[in-house]
């Protein structure tokens, strides 16, 4: 779900690490430690929560959250929330960072200082505001000025303790008067239409002057200003929450009689001090922000087709992908794109044949094959973790959440057993832990992707080729990936595979690392396992195993995964789980006399069907066949007075759903939408609005069968499990290139050195792979080419929105400092292109 800029797509997304806090305050209590939560939240709605760490005042948290942002936001804000059992969780203090500051902390881990949070600094929201001075002349005949203000409209209000009934105050202020008026109240919505006019006399009266059609004195317009306060009605005796305010001085009507703009709502400047920085801790973050501009697919087709076509290229080090990844700094920014360009078109498994019988050849060792991290290797690693989600899912996901909630002791290490645990209790336990999922694993094969079984052929063939006096090489090239690079690392950290919500507790965690490491041994294939091991007590532990019959049922696996021609026929039978997870529902009005009251249900989406029940692992209560959704779209807030929701529209009827938040909201959109793209009956045109009290809120038609009145959305085709957007994916891979312009410049420089000059390698061109000169370096005058078409585009979308941008627009309101810095940058380009 993109924004829409005539013809250009904006994507933004956030890939966050929540490391630690430290030197949180003491708890006013006894024992003064504090269970704390931090979130993350889009301005103040909250989108992710890690677990609850307790009794600790530097609580360390080391969970990833990534999520594409679908709506426009001012801060990135985090949370720390200290848990009370006898009252709600109270907020210990927060991080808010401006959506323009957030390249300043790309990618690197940040301390900061927590601040405090009152209703004061809890601002968001915008408010279109008109103004009009007009000439009223006195029974006395001077000259005074009116003047009408009128507040039209607020978007995206904060919505405070579960509800937002806004209403707003408009005051003349100067330093001898303050004159207020207040509009109506507007029940249960963050997004009120007032269109309100309020009339104030400017008190002081002026004589009419020919030189301007108003002659203020310049002392009144200095001094008086409209103050625009909004506020949420509230039943409780502490008095009505503070919502925002802003502040306007009349000297904006000198030029014009009328003004009108969107603003941005403010803090309040109430002259309170804050604290001394410091006294609430630190939070420690990495914050990766990026916003991608995407044109249509015919802009991208050269450098696209350039890609594409990398596995055919002789050598393979001349072709544009693997150009990229010589000059990226790390070999996993340019993987991740390529794997997601080459998986979209159905390239994946030629290009890493291609790299991957590359390295290969170069390799001297092959106890070092693909061991260390190479372009192939961070290309498999992705793949894996792109193809082969579900099949950990199936795999791993219901013992790793027996092992969550059973907390069996499992420590080995004799310097680290707690009070009261058995050394051969624990390793009794651990070894029925590890056998268990070396039984899954090896007993998986036919599960596994065809994507994947595919590569691990190829590199069973190269290997194979290149070392014919190893036979046990075939093994190893493929058990380096599928145990030490996918079973592994998805134990140790199975958060990070969508194993589980949340990182695991420290006993948890303890054992699934001793876990990891035997499967990682055990399907190693190496000689003298148990000498591998750093610690004497995990070889001791290992000891326990009988390497033959382990090592023969990790052949036959990799035997099954890499045979050539494999095909899993029953995966495109088998139902495969998409998504799931806790939202509120809507009675759909089944039952003649039941009652449409909304429900909190379990949702789960295969590619069969999308169902509901009570709680998860319950039956359903109902089911929708994917071939019955016709459409899934946003739902009007209106309609139910509640945010985030949609519908799923089916031959009879809308279900209305409401998720937890704009993410959630999105997230199910959009793989609901995909999972149905391909259905014959899906609609072109819907009711945005719901249809209550005997009409339709949107177009007013009384009849419930009335066809749509809006063009239906879509969605653009797209791998259902993968969900990859090719043009997005080659505007990531352009914008790598244009970062990364002078490596490839160096690149050329060192291809025309090498063809000229067949001597010793100079060192600064020595980094980089370069097996035919003549070739490589046709390849990067087309790459550099193609970049720079798309960089004259990028640059004129850009002087075209700024020509047409207003600032105080309803996209860019006052107050926008991201825009105000944009501003400024344009004018310094255009200044400089005179």
């Amino acid at each position: 779900m993109a924004v829409e800029e005539e013809g250009l797509r904006v994507f933004q997304s956030v890939k966050i690490k929540i490391g630690e806090a430290k030197n949180l305050p003491t708890y006013p209590g006894p024992n003064k430690m504090r269970d704390c939560y931090c979130t993350v939240n889009l301005d103040q709605e909250e989108v992710f929560r890690t677990k609850i760490v307790e009794k600790s005042l530097c609580p360390f948290y080391g969970e990833d959250f990534y999520c594409e942002i679908p709506r426009s936001f001012r801060h990135l804000s985090f949370y720390i929330f200290d848990r009370d059992v006898f009252r709600r969780d109270s907020i210990i203090g927060k991080v808010a960072i401006q959506k323009e500051d957030l390249q300043k902390y790309h990618n690197r881990d940040t301390w900061f200082q927590l601040q405090h949070v009152d209703a004061d600094s809890e601002v968001q929201g915008k408010v279109h505001l008109e103004m009009r001075l007009s000439e009223v002349i006195t029974d006395t005949g001077v000259i005074c000025h009116k003047l009408a203000t009128r507040v039209l409209e607020c978007q995206g209000l904060p919505i405070v303790n579960g509800q937002c009934d806004p209403y707003a105050t408009v005051t003349l202020a100067g330093p001898y008067r303050s004159e207020a008026k207040k509009t109506k109240v507007k029940k249960k919505t963050n997004n009120p239409h007032f269109d309100e006019v309020f009339y104030f006399e400017v008190t002081r009266p002026c004589s009419y002057s020919k030189k301007s059609h108003f002659d203020f004195e310049e002392e009144d317009v200095d001094k008086l200003e409209i103050r625009v306060d909004l506020w949420n009605a509230s039943n409780l005796k502490f008095g009505d929450e503070f919502l925002g305010e802003l502040r306007i001085p009349l000297k904006v009507l000198r030029q014009s009689s009328s003004y009108e703009a969107w603003y941005f709502l403010q803090p309040r400047d109430n002259g309170s001090k804050s604290l001394k920085p410091g006294d609430l801790g630190s939070l420690r973050l990495n914050v990766v922000y990026t916003e991608d501009h995407v044109f249509s697919s015919d802009y991208y087709s050269p450098l696209r087709d350039l890609l594409l076509k990398s596995a055919d290229v002789e050598p393979v080090s001349a072709s544009a992908a693997h150009i990229l990844g010589e000059v990226c700094r790390e070999k996993h920014e340019a993987a991740i794109p390529l794997v997601r360009l080459f998986l979209h078109y159905g390239k994946i498994v030629p290009f890493i044949s291609a790299i991957a019988n590359a390295e290969v050849k170069r390799t001297q060792d092959p106890n070092t094959i693909f061991r260390g991290n190479s372009l192939t290797s961070k290309c498999i690693d992705e793949t894996m973790k792109l193809a082969g989600m579900h099949y950990l899912q199936v795999t791993l996901k219901p013992i790793i959440e027996e092992i969550c909630q059973v907390h069996k002791p499992c420590e080995i290490d004799p310097v680290k057993l707690k009070d009261g645990e058995n050394l051969e209790n624990n390793m009794e336990n651990l070894r029925q832990y590890v056998d268990r999922i070396f039984n899954v694993i090896t007993k998986s094969g036919v599960s596994c992707p065809t994507v994947m079984c595919d590569i691990f052929f190829s590199l069973r063939e190269s290997a194979a080729k290149r070392f014919q006096g190893d036979l046990d090489v075939r093994y190893t090239a493929v058990s380096s990936f599928i145990f030490l690079r996918f079973f592994a690392p998805a134990i140790l950290s199975p958060n990070l595979f969508q194993l589980t919500p949340h990182h695991t507790d420290p006993q948890t965690s303890r054992t699934l690392t001793l876990i990891s490491k035997t499967i990682q041994t055990l399907g190693s294939l190496s000689k003298s396992k148990s000498a591998s091991f750093k610690e004497s007590y995990m070889a001791t532990f290992y000891d326990f195993f009988n390497e033959q019959k382990y090592a023969d049922a990790v052949k036959n696996f990799l035997d099954l995964i890499s045979s050539s021609g494999r095909r899993d026929h029953k995966s495109i039978e088998q139902p495969i789980l998409l998504k799931e997870g806790f939202m509120i529902k809507r009675a759909q009005g089944r039952k003649r006399f039941g009652m449409k009251n909304f429900k909190k249900r379990w949702f789960r989406l295969t590619n069969h069907e999308f169902t509901y029940q009570k709680s998860k692992g319950d039956q359903p209560l109902y089911s929708i066949p994917i071939e019955n959704i016709l459409a899934v779209e946003k739902l009007e807030e209106e309609s139910f007075k509640m945010k985030n929701m949609f519908q799923v529209i089916q031959p009879e009827r809308a279900l209305y759903i409401q998720a937890n938040n704009c993410v959630e909201a999105k997230d199910w959109i959009d793989i609901l939408t995909k999972v149905s793209q391909c259905n014959q009956k899906r609609l072109t045109v819907y009711h945005p609005s719901a249809y209550l009290n005997g009409h339709w809120l949107c177009c007013k038609a009384t009849c419930d069968a009335t066809p749509g009145c809006t063009p239906c959305t879509g969605g653009l085709p797209a791998n259902i499990q993968l969900d990859i957007d090719g043009d997005r994916e080659t505007e990531r891979i352009y914008s790598l290139f244009n970062l990364y312009m002078n490596k490839l410049e160096k690149m050329q420089e060192a291809c025309g050195s090498k063809s000229v000059y067949d001597g010793p390698e100079q060192e600064e061109y020595s980094t980089f792979i370069i097996d035919d000169p003549q070739e490589t370096y046709k390849t990067l005058k087309q790459i550099i080419a193609g970049v720079g078409v798309l960089e004259q585009e990028h640059a004129q979308y850009k002087r075209d929105k700024f020509k047409k941008t207003k600032y105080g627009s309803q996209e860019h309101p006052i107050g926008d400092k991201s825009f105000q810095s944009y501003i400024r940058q344009q004018s310094e380009i255009s200044a400089h292109s005179i």
